[in-house]
């Protein structure tokens, strides 16, 4: 009986205390959370189930912990403010992933972004085409700010490798753009749905003066039959 009540006591006493910690340390929106953020979070949870738990050991051994963690976050937090090299270190900077409706390889690699990740950041913003977008900013809490085009015009060849024309051929079926090629690889099952083949493929992307498939990072048709293509990146010079 005793054991249960000081676990009832430690109880209350562990939710006012991090209620009024996380008041004192400031407030965000759960998905505007940086990793940093994240971490402390879960670092003031576990310590205030360890309390409740492990009642036979002194409840300074976890809240006194949990204090310093507040002022340390608090410190951090008034450091950022000043610095925003602190703040790059801390909370991370954002990345321009679609330029001028290009998307840039090398951002989504160095953020471990996959042509499905950017294309679900993409309708969850009511976007259907890659071709629409301007910009395309993956912040420092993993949310992806886009910027549409102010025209939606076809895209021309000089459009750094990306380009966009008219319909090519007959598009049978109704729906969002399908990826046809994803980092240089055919997507069989779609070219089906659209009632093409892989040499039909082969055939128009030759018309950008391209090769080889494995060149393509993404192409994607839509019930239009317009036609959105992105070159791969260039390797860097050694």
């Amino acid at each position: 009986m005793e054991d249960l009540t000081t676990a009832l006591l430690r109880t209350l006493f562990s939710y006012f205390f991090l209620l009024i910690l996380l008041r004192l340390m400031g407030k965000r929106e759960l998905g505007k959370l940086s990793v940093f953020d994240v971490v402390i979070s879960i670092m003031l949870a576990e310590m205030a189930v360890l309390a409740i738990e492990e009642i036979e050991k002194p409840a300074s051994l976890f809240y006194i912990p949990m204090l310093l963690i507040g002022v340390l976050e608090i410190i951090m937090a008034y450091v950022s403010l000043k610095s925003k090299k602190v703040r790059d270190v801390v909370d991370g900077s954002a990345d321009v992933i679609i330029e001028n409706g290009e998307i840039r390889e090398g951002a989504m690699r160095r953020n471990r972004l996959n042509m499905d990740d950017l294309m679900v950041h993409l309708r969850q913003k009511n976007v259907k085409n890659v071709a629409d977008v301007e910009f395309a900013v993956l912040e420092p809490t993993g949310q992806m700010s886009v910027f549409l085009k102010e025209r939606k015009d076809p895209v021309t060849r000089e459009d750094l490798g990306m380009f966009e024309r008219e319909q090519i051929g007959p598009v049978s079926y109704k729906g969002l753009p399908i990826p046809l090629i994803l980092d240089g690889k055919v997507r069989m099952e779609a070219l089906d749905k659209i009632g093409q083949n892989e040499l039909w493929l082969k055939r128009e992307i030759r018309r950008y003066g391209i090769k080889d498939i494995r060149e393509v990072s993404f192409c994607s048709i839509d019930e239009r039959g317009i036609i959105y293509l992105d070159k791969k990146d260039k390797p860097p010079l050694q």
